[in-house]
């Protein structure tokens, strides 16, 4: 079976449903496929900054988000290695620049995009095994034989992207690093100020920050030399929150208390995975009518806290300058076959707009990302040394400076 979709949108995580409402808002529609039998809220939260929010607002959401979380006021850097504090800054106003910075739960910040895209938008079980040309239209072919011919795909399936492969991007590659995450929810109030608690050091980067006021989300990003788990050791709940205890125990009382609590079917862990920064600059990420959004384009390390962030900048841009295509009138005095060659055109056009607003900003991220855990992460004597002296604070900027991005608003906002 056959049908037919202007724009088809593969992947319905953050990436995937917010360009599907940023389309929406300037009165298109999109298909999503969505390979699970459901919306795929795993994980427990993310970091939300000042770039994000942005987006957010322009999507029309931002403001009822922001009732279900609580804005940081500082960024607090301790070391791993003695817990003594290191570096703070100030969030809501730094050098004269107001940053926002909240931790939302990501079931929350993905309930609400779907809730906002008309019913049937999202099209679950569709799993894509096959892209094909077919003239000016792709053709989209899903596990379950049918075939949807469409104007454009946008890939946004992640790390492992289908589409990615289709325009012939390099695999992500192992970074050496995993992440543990876990999430406590109180049944009360966990008296936490709102700030963001980081402490870098001894091979490993530990951080915990409210969501709201009973839920606490914490991290633990590491190098793989640091511990030597095998492949059982590194889904067992059990293991992870005994290493992740074994490296912060005494760091912190508070620390402690966290990962005790925290239930073990809230534990998770991850390799970080990032795609080499020269193939953003070098290889396709978009091509005639096809794209990729999110970590699908920019898989990167969580280093900035701009794996989300940097998804939302993306659909705004591309469901943006995908508006300015689909919406122009065209000429009256053509056939029709001139029309669909011309809106082609336009189509392509756009997606190379995006492409260009998208490259660089998306090398600099994986790059500074990259850089900023290497840093932050080192157990080397010198680098520990610099890093408690002077280095700490040069990353919070880095973290700051990657936030402080203007995506624009969309065409009819």
């Amino acid at each position: 079976m056959e049908m037919r979709e202007d724009i088809v949108i593969v992947g319905a995580g953050i990436a995937g449903l917010a360009t599907a409402l940023g389309l929406h808002r300037q009165g298109l529609r999109s298909m999503v496929l969505e390979s699970s039998e459901s919306l795929r809220a795993a994980g427990f939260a993310l970091g939300l900054w000042t770039n994000a929010w942005r987006a957010l607002d322009a999507l029309a959401i931002g403001d009822s988000l922001r009732q279900q979380s609580v804005q940081n006021n500082e960024f607090q850097v301790f070391s791993a290695d003695s817990g003594l504090p290191t570096a703070a800054i100030p969030l809501q106003m730094h050098k004269n620049q107001h940053f926002e910075s909240r931790c939302m739960r990501r079931k929350v910040l993905l309930e609400t995009l779907h809730k906002e895209l008309p019913e049937g938008t999202i099209r679950y079980s569709s799993k894509v095994v096959m892209i094909e040309e077919s003239g000016l239209f792709k053709l989209v072919h899903l596990a379950d034989g049918s075939i949807i011919r469409t104007k454009v795909v946008i890939g946004c399936d992640g790390v492992n992207s289908v589409v990615a492969k289709w325009l012939g991007l390099q695999n992500a590659v192992d970074s050496k690093r995993s992440a543990i995450r876990g999430f406590v929810e109180c049944p009360e109030k966990h008296g936490y100020e709102p700030k963001f608690y980081a402490f870098f050091g001894g091979g490993v980067r530990f951080g915990f920050l409210p969501c709201d006021e009973t839920g606490l989300y914490w991290f633990c990003t590491y190098n793989e030399s640091t511990a030597h788990f095998d492949e059982s050791a590194e889904q067992d709940p059990v293991k992870l929150k005994e290493f992740v205890l074994s490296k912060t125990r005494d760091v912190s009382k508070e620390v402690t208390g966290i990962l005790e609590r925290t239930p073990l079917d809230c534990i998770s862990s991850a390799k970080l995975k990032l795609r080499l920064p020269w193939n953003i600059l070098l290889g396709d990420i978009t091509r005639s009518n096809i794209c990729v959004a999110g970590d699908a384009l920019h898989p990167m390390t969580p280093d900035l806290a701009q794996g989300g962030c940097s998804a939302l900048e993306d659909s705004i841009i591309l469901s943006r300058c995908l508006a300015e295509a689909f919406l122009a009138k065209p000429r009256g005095d053509i056939a029709d076959d001139q029309k669909a060659s011309e809106e082609f055109n336009r189509i392509k056009n756009s997606l190379d707009k995006y492409a260009k607003e998208r490259r660089w900003r998306s090398f600099v991220l994986i790059t500074g990302a990259y850089l900023t855990g290497f840093i932050q992460e080192s157990n080397n004597k010198v680098i520990s040394f610099l890093r408690e002296k002077f280095l700490a604070r040069y990353t919070l900027r880095i973290v700051l400076s990657a936030a402080d991005f203007d995506c624009g608003k969309l065409l009819l906002s």
